[in-house]
């Protein structure tokens, strides 16, 4: 085979690789797919109710609302890291990785939150010492990632005089109270048929 051959065939070959490489960072990182267009990943193994979620969420976007953008990673297990494992336990080395990897579609300020600590980053945000330092004081996540991300949410925040506060999100005890007022409802009515019906014996003798 001519030098020439060799030469197009080993460029070929490369791009081929780049094009492999490129694909494996977009696929096998789960949450740098899922933070591209939303902004909490909940992992695999996450056991919240859709409600304490769906408050994680809507604290996020409170925040986005009042000035402070972020976007979230809770990391329970090995398995939320996909094809980058050895990263678990990792949270600030987790954060940088997944940062530049969002970079493109999402620089702004990442947390990270695996049960030993927290990561933050962000492409484009030139000072993290004081929000890290914030983290670094706060314990360990330990097995309950959402409250620990509520809690980091709201000091971050806090440090750009943004305030908010979580709000629960459905269920609750206005799901209770208007359970309750449907039986009473339905008992009236029974009660109200049984009487007319009662009315309607008594006429007819």
């Amino acid at each position: 085979m001519s030098s020439a051959k060799v030469a197009a065939a080993l460029l070929v070959a490369a791009a081929a690789l780049g094009v492999a490489a490129e694909g494996a960072r977009a696929d096998g990182d789960p949450a740098s797919d899922y933070l591209i267009s939303q902004q909490v990943f909940f992992g695999f193994g996450q056991t919240a109710s859709a409600e304490q979620q769906a408050e994680l969420s809507a604290l996020v976007r409170t925040a986005k609302a009042k000035g402070f953008e972020i976007r979230i990673a809770l990391i329970g297990q090995r398995t939320d890291l996909g094809a980058v494992p050895v990263l678990w336990r990792q949270p600030q080395t987790y954060a940088r990785f997944l940062g530049q990897e969002l970079a493109r579609f999402y620089p702004r300020r990442l947390l990270v939150v695996m049960p030993n600590g927290y990561g933050l980053y962000g492409v484009d945000e030139p000072d993290l010492t004081k929000e890290k330092a914030t983290l670094h004081a706060l314990p360990a996540p330990g097995a309950n990632l959402l409250a620990a991300a509520e809690v980091a949410v709201q000091r971050l925040a806090l440090l750009h005089d943004v305030r908010v506060e979580p709000t629960p999100q459905g269920g609750g005890s206005g799901s209770t109270t208007r359970d309750r007022l449907k039986i009473v409802a339905v008992v009236l009515v029974v009660l109200v048929g049984l009487a007319l019906a009662k009315g309607i014996q008594l006429l007819r003798r």
